[in-house]
Parts: structure tokens; sequence; C-alpha cells
């Protein structure tokens, strides 16, 4: 029995989507696409979505929709935890703005919320909050620091699709959020991404940046740019940098069947969740993750402490062993990366938390069903590593 980091959610319904697509004819992005984004709307209850091939790019767009609309200005300095996935980083490089890394809270894994508001400069314009491993972000507190300093808040919940503060969807929180739809994921597209807002002006954007920055797919009504009556014209007009960050129609399928089944995937992920971590309480040597609000469990997080601390190495490839994936918490703590060398940033303070997690943790799967069993693996694994 092998412990894999992620299990399969599709059943016939999605073979039947795809089929339909194949059938039709038409695979590039068009009316199931389309569909997908106002289900997800509803479902978030949020005013627009904006599919995409990748969470990475969803990130991408909310934050190029960000400088296009003269939000966020070069060499603007913009707040990121210290541990998340490189793409929550790279977009804010890659249009010229400045990162400052601040650490993380080592029990929730989520930023240091007193540590951030440390950071904030008068050169500070937004917080690109990380939602990591589906746990919520203190949002009272960050909106409070947000509305006393004048700052944009984005959210990262590429990891959190489905978890809630205060009865809030996580990814509508902020001005912008993004959601990824990658196979080891709450709900599975093949690849995907979704940026979600409630701001008309920033939707138009991301509408024209996800193609090539054309006008085509821009409504006649767009506040950013008044189109011609000229199909030929507008058909390949280009008013931005843009790129081709578009999903196929295959994905847009998927998405719809997907998004149907994802109260019933969320509810047993938190099932699985209350398992594991009343079976994991009494075990000495682990730390795991303090759950804020309601979270989603993406993967459960275990940190090597007290007589096991500096014997992660160890315990890993005895997993490995037992067949049970392992992966690090994220990209661990980022700026011990190479890639940073490329990027315009500044560390406040210490990291000591994010390089604890980069030395000492890691994190198992949760799934979509019961997986008791798998856990139950797990804790025997652990109990025998602690003899």
């Amino acid at each position: 029995m092998r412990y894999t980091l992620s299990d399969n959610t599709w059943d016939n319904k999605e073979y039947e989507a795809l089929q339909e697509v194949i059938d039709s004819g038409f695979f590039s992005m068009g009316e199931k696409v389309k569909a997908f984004e106002e289900a997800f709307a509803k479902k978030f209850n949020v005013e627009y979505a904006v599919m995409s091939n990748s969470g990475s790019s969803a990130n991408l767009l909310a934050i190029a929709a960000l400088v296009y609309s003269n939000k966020l200005k070069k060499g603007d300095e913009v707040i990121v935890p210290a541990v998340s996935w490189s793409t929550t980083y790279y977009p804010l490089s890659q249009h010229n703005l400045k990162l400052k890394f601040v650490d993380i809270d080592r029990d929730t894994l989520n930023i240091d919320i007193n540590k951030l508001e440390e950071a904030i400069t008068p050169n500070t314009k937004a917080i690109f909050a990380v939602n990591l491993l589906g746990n919520p972000n203190d949002f009272d507190a960050l909106q409070r620091i947000c509305d006393q300093h004048n700052l944009i808040l984005v959210e990262d919940n590429c990891e959190s699709m489905g978890a809630n503060y205060k009865n809030k969807p996580l990814g509508t929180i902020g001005t912008l959020g993004t959601f990824s739809t990658f196979y080891s994921h709450h709900i599975c597209t093949m690849e995907g991404g979704v940026t979600v807002t409630n701001d008309k002006e920033l939707y138009h954007y991301m509408l024209s940046i996800r193609s090539h920055g054309w006008t085509r797919h821009l409504p006649d009504d767009s506040d950013i740019y008044t189109k011609k009556d000229d199909s030929f014209y507008e058909s390949f007009n280009f008013i931005m940098p843009g790129y081709n960050l578009r999903p196929i129609e295959m994905e847009g399928a998927l998405g719809i069947e997907q998004l149907k089944k994802l109260d019933t995937i969320i509810d047993q992920r938190r099932e699985n969740a209350k398992y594991f971590k009343e079976q994991i309480k009494d075990l000495e040597g682990y730390i795991t993750q303090d759950e804020i609000e309601s979270s989603s469990w993406f993967g459960f997080a275990i940190l090597m402490s007290g007589k096991n601390k500096g014997k992660r190495a160890e315990l890993i490839k005895v997993l490995d062993a037992a067949g049970i994936d392992v992966r690090p918490i994220v990209a661990g703590n980022f700026t011990r990366n190479r890639a940073i060398e490329y990027m315009d940033y500044e560390i406040s303070g210490n990291l000591e938390n994010a390089d604890y997690i980069h030395e000492e943790g890691f994190f198992v799967g949760n799934h979509s069903k019961n997986n008791f069993d798998h856990i139950d693996k797990l804790i025997s694994c652990l109990k025998d590593f602690n003899k």
C-alpha cells in the first residue's frame, strides 16, 4: 500500500466531459472555460473569475493586472512570507517590484503578523499573503494592517481552495485571489488556475493580459479600452505586454465537473485531518501545523523537534522505504534558493522559523477519500523511528 501525495478525484463524469470536448472538435479556450469561470465565481461569491493554464499563471495575471493598471509601480515594495512556492515570488520580480521577505510563524506556517508590521516602510505598497497548505492567515490582523497603511492585499490561495476564514472563502478576502487546479490540488483540471476579483477594471486587464495583451476578449463596454466597430482590426490589436496564459476547453470542462465535488472533497479532507491530528498528538519529537479557523488541509506538515531534531534525513529514508511519499514544506526558506540572485529583494529581520522549516520540515499527502489506513501506516513508521 503506497501512501501517495494525492489521489484521483475523477470518475466517469470527467471522462464524459473530456469526450464531449473531443466530439465537438473545438479545443482552444471557449464556452466550457467561460462556463467554468461563471460557476467558479458563483461558488466563491465573487464578481469575476479568470481561468488560466496554471496556478502560477494565476499569480502572474494578478500581479501583471496590478502593475498595468498602475495600482503598483516599478520599485514598489511587496511583503511576502519567506516560505511559499516559487511562483508566488517570480511575478513580482518579473514586473520590477521589490520583494521584502518576512519570517513565518512556526506553528501556523503562515507569515508572522508581528514581524510583518515591523517590516512596513513608506515604500511598502502591498502584501502578498500565502495561505500555506490549506491554512488561513489571520485576516482580521492583515486587513487592519492594510487599512492602516493603505496597502493592497493579494492572496495566493493556490494550496487552500475550500478553506474559510470566519465563513468567508479564502481567496476572496484580498483585492485579488489565486487558485490552482493542478493534479495534486483540491480539484484537478490536469493543469489550470483561477484568479478572482470584485474589481471590474482588474478583471478587464486580466482578460487582455491572458491573451497576448490584445483587445479581442474585452467586452464592448470595457473601461480600459474603447473598441472600434471593426472586428478585423480588433482581432489583432494589442494594448499592453501580455502573455498566452489561456487554458484549453478540456480544462474548463473538467473544472465544471470537479467543482460539483468540491464540498464533498473538503469535508473528507477535514475528516482525514482530524484523524491525523488525533493519532499524532501524543508522539514525541514531532510538531504539526496549527489550524487557523477552517483549513482545507492540502497536506499534513510535520516538523522534527526535541529528540528528533536534526534527524529528518534519516526519517525520510524510512518513509521512502515504506512507500510514503514525502516532500519539503513547499520551497522551504525561499531565500536559500539560488533563484533569489536574480531578484530585487530585502530580508526583514531574521528568518529563523523559515530556516527551521527548511531544515526540519516535511509534509505528507492528504486525500479526497478516506485515507485513515495511510495515516495509520505513517504513524506506525513514526513510532518505530522513535524507538
